[in-house]
């Protein structure tokens, strides 16, 4: 049986200004991903004739992304980043994994001590310039694992799977125990399926910072050939010419596009993957932030 909400004037009023509000952010949100994407298909003399904005296109080109696509530059940074993002994640969510499990169970040996050293890290850290070092003693220099074996672990996410852990009900892993199953057999048989909202949403977070990186890049990478693609997108903007950052074999080309287009192509070519596979993720994400929060 349902029942009808009788909402009052005042009621209605205060909808209506957070409807309002809502709106505007959306649209401030909204308004550059748009105006990056209308830039990378507008042609150049039209960019010119109207001062360089232009807001809905009157004809539509793909001359930028075919420009940027013709150089090796980007799509060789695309491969980095898309190995660099599936296999650190992959990683990222094994390690976090195999160590939140076990922290997860309360009659662990030295449990408190782990913790405490865990959450030691969130507050205190060795520094840029030790990581630079560590890096470099350990070969990781000018190679990919660079920018995925620093960073395997993140402290915030793995309280937060630990968290999670706790949550399951201890009955199912016990009926496996009793069945005959070890520890790595629950793990795998029991638990991770149960926790596919927490997986989907680590796995998010950790897949759109290895995407997102440039930072790491920047620090542990002189070889061009392992720069991955915000690096180089980066690098895109900072520098005046960019023939000479696309090494195009057909440098006419970039003579009927504007420079901002370019980048603009490449900004949407940067950003697409993340905007496409984030919805699929998106009802696992909610769920699992709040089924893996920390409680006090």
């Amino acid at each position: 049986m349902s029942y009808a909400v009788h909402k009052t004037k005042s009621d209605r009023i205060v909808d209506a200004i957070i409807y309002f509000v809502l709106t505007v952010f959306g649209f401030l949100t909204l308004f550059p991903l748009y105006y990056v994407f209308v830039m990378s298909i507008t042609p150049y003399s039209e960019v010119l004739r109207n001062g360089g904005f232009v807001l809905l296109p009157s004809k539509v080109t793909l001359e930028a992304f075919r420009s940027i696509f013709s150089s090796p530059v980007v799509p060789q940074a695309l491969k980095v980043t898309v190995f660099v993002t599936i296999v650190g994640t992959f990683l990222n969510l094994l390690v976090t994994t195999l160590l939140a499990y076990p922290l997860s169970k309360k009659f662990l040996p030295g449990r408190n001590v782990i913790l405490l050293a865990i959450v030691f890290t969130m507050l205190f850290s060795g520094g840029l310039i030790p990581l630079y070092l560590v890096v470099r003693a350990t070969g990781l220099m000018d190679t990919v694992w660079a920018l995925i074996i620093p960073g395997l672990v993140s402290t915030f996410n793995l309280l937060i799977m630990k968290t999670y852990f706790e949550n399951l009900p201890s009955e199912v892993e016990d009926a496996a125990k009793v069945d005959g199953c070890g520890e790595f057999q629950t793990l795998g048989r029991i638990v991770l399926p149960l926790s596919a909202p927490i997986m989907a949403t680590l796995g998010l977070f950790y897949a759109v910072g290895h995407w997102n990186a440039y930072f790491q890049g920047i620090m542990y990478l002189n070889d061009k050939q392992l720069y991955p693609i915000q690096v180089v997108l980066r690098n895109m903007i900072q520098t005046p010419n960019i023939s000479q950052e696309l090494a195009i074999s057909n440098p006419m080309m970039l003579q009927t596009l504007p420079p901002e287009t370019i980048k603009m192509a490449t900004v949407v070519v940067a950003i697409l993957p993340v905007l496409i596979i984030y919805p699929f993720l998106q009802r696992y994400f909610v769920r699992g932030m709040l089924l893996g929060s920390i409680k006090g």
